[in-house]
């Protein structure tokens, strides 16, 4: 192994220690602050901490597109959507009172994982379209913005004043806001370290990819494997402290609306990395290993949405049944990628 390529490995090794170290840190100030201003966990967690926990995703593709690594990009965005479903699963083997699809069903996390379902099919018919792109920038990508901001008012609106329940049992854990929790804590500082941990996660997703980029190029692992399963897993690892950090604080709504969120959150950096690609249209620029990927993360996505309709209380060994089948699904995608 050459210097350089050691190098990047250990930058690589760092940055990723860093992003999940802020994640633990950004789970129990969102928890606070979901209390604090009233605005509930669905909304906290998929909004706010899905934006702060999507910027290691965000920096790592935007330095991969301007670099001119389309594949790079894509494969990390869209290897970071899966794993992200699989650390939804993790959080219910860790959640043992039931499984989780159960206790934090709720209206916002069940328009957001259709909201997801449908955002995700934009990149997906523009990369199997004819090439167009206007000063370089594809017309789904504006698309892809407008869907998100309307998406969202939905979302929004289902939390305010919801149309559809889930039928409450001893295992549901609602989301009730306490704005008097922990009253102890001044608001101001616990903003301000809320944007100092987004701006540490940041730099720390920049210097992944940069990394990234150097072992791509010194070793003989392609771009598609090297995005989706290592970038890709690493800038995402602040949705899996997040998560389990909030599991273990009880806040199970924002747990899950954390992870869907995050995803939702994430179709908008495919449309920043199309701006930042200056070589034309980033959906033409890749390959059909990156479309497999976006294929799959709708299949996790649906059989998430079916467990949180279906709502099985217990599983085998207290894992929902779909939990276990998005493990397999990526499990399966992973293994076809290396073999690619």
């Amino acid at each position: 192994m050459t210097e350089s390529l050691l190098t990047g490995w250990l930058i690589f090794a760092l940055a990723a220690a860093v992003i999940a170290g802020s994640g633990v840190l950004l789970s129990r100030l969102a928890d606070l602050l979901a209390d604090r201003t009233g605005w509930g966990e669905a909304l906290m967690g998929g909004l706010l901490l899905a934006g702060v926990t999507s910027l290691p995703d965000f920096t790592a593709t935007l330095t991969a597109a301007v670099d001119g690594y389309a594949e790079l990009a894509m494969s990390n965005i869209m290897g970071s959507l899966a794993v992200n479903i699989v650390f939804l699963a993790v959080g219910d083997m860790v959640y043992r009172k039931a499984n989780l699809e159960h206790a934090a069903a709720s209206s916002p996390n069940l328009i957001q994982s259709a909201m997801l379902i449908a955002l995700l099919t934009i990149p997906l018919i523009a990369m199997v379209t004819p090439e167009y792109a206007l000063l370089g920038v594809h017309p789904a990508t504006p698309l892809l913005l407008v869907a998100y901001l309307v998406g969202y008012r939905m979302v929004q609106s289902s939390q305010e004043r919801p149309m559809w329940l889930p039928r409450r049992t001893a295992q549901t854990v609602e989301d009730r806001p306490n704005p008097t929790r922990h009253s102890r804590h001044s608001l101001f500082r616990l903003w301000l370290a809320f944007i100092a941990l987004a701006l540490i996660i940041s730099a720390a997703g920049w210097a992944l990819m940069s990394a990234a980029e150097t072992i791509v190029e010194r070793s003989g692992l392609s771009q598609t494997a090297m995005g989706a399963l290592f970038t890709g897993v690493f800038t995402s690892l602040p949705e899996l402290v997040t998560t389990i950090a909030a599991i273990r604080y009880g806040a199970l709504t924002l747990a899950v609306s954390n992870i869907v969120g995050t995803n939702t959150f994430n179709l908008l950096v495919i449309a920043a990395a199309d701006v930042a690609y200056r070589e034309g249209s980033i959906y033409h620029a890749i390959t059909s290993q990156q479309l497999l990927w976006g294929l799959v993360t709708i299949l996790m996505t649906a059989t998430l949405l079916l467990g949180l309709l279906r709502r099985e209380r217990f599983g085998i060994g207290r894992i929902g049944l779909e939990s276990s089948l998005t493990v397999v699904i990526y499990l399966a995608m992973a293994v076809v990628t290396l073999l690619a």
